[in-house]
């Protein structure tokens, strides 16, 4: 089994910052399959960012230069800096690996 515990969402004001964590634990044998979600109210759940298998970084369009993923192997732990945030992408976002575990979601509000 794996677990995923996500961290580091809250309230931030347009044009603001937010780094959100996660934790993977138990048959970890790589974060590579490592990536953020998000859903918003009355949408879809999309991808926002990935660790692929061969160990690059994925990014949807419209996080592009705004959104960074990185990783702490030793940590077991995936980051998601997200700047320049603006009020559509408030959202839940979640951690996932291998498309098959999902984390608990950290809820993301950003004010206009």
């Amino acid at each position: 089994q794996v677990q995923l515990v996500e961290s580091g969402g809250g309230l931030v004001q347009a044009g603001g910052s937010l780094r959100l964590s996660c934790v993977a634990s138990g048959r970890i044998f790589s974060i590579n399959g490592m990536g953020w979600y998000r859903q918003a109210p009355g949408k879809q759940r999309e991808l926002v960012a990935r660790i692929t298998n061969t160990g690059t970084n994925y990014y949807a369009d419209a996080m592009k230069g705004r959104f960074t993923i990185s990783r702490d192997n030793a940590k077991n732990t995936v980051y998601l800096q997200m700047n320049s945030l603006k009020p559509e992408d408030t959202a839940v976002y979640y951690c996932n690996k291998d498309g098959q575990y999902w984390g608990q979601g950290t809820q993301v509000t950003v004010s206009s």
